[in-house]
């Protein structure tokens, strides 16, 4: 291998990992902010989904119980779905 393609496949590779990094790194809370349960339409979530995905955006089903999105602190439990309030914790659904 020349200097030319080493120097390309490096590139690439460094590329490739910024990517997946970028793919599995949780939404920062910013000011007053907790984590709510089981409010998040499916893929919106910003972490913690389940078995099977890996963090932000892969929640599965909508309102998934053990799927958070950031919310102003103190609001979590008075929002409403179609499957009832946001929890402070995991919900079993």
């Amino acid at each position: 291998m020349n200097k030319k393609s080493i120097a390309s496949l490096a590139g690439l590779a460094l590329t490739a990992g910024i990517a997946a990094g970028l793919a599995t790194t949780p939404v920062a809370a910013q000011g007053a902010k907790e984590k709510c349960y089981g409010i998040s339409l499916a893929g919106k979530n910003d972490c913690a989904a389940g078995p099977g995905t890996s963090c932000a955006g892969t929640s599965t089903r909508d309102y998934q119980g053990n799927a958070w999105k950031y919310v102003d602190k103190g609001t979590c439990t008075t929002i409403k779905t179609p499957k009832g309030n946001g929890s402070l914790k995991p919900i079993r659904r």
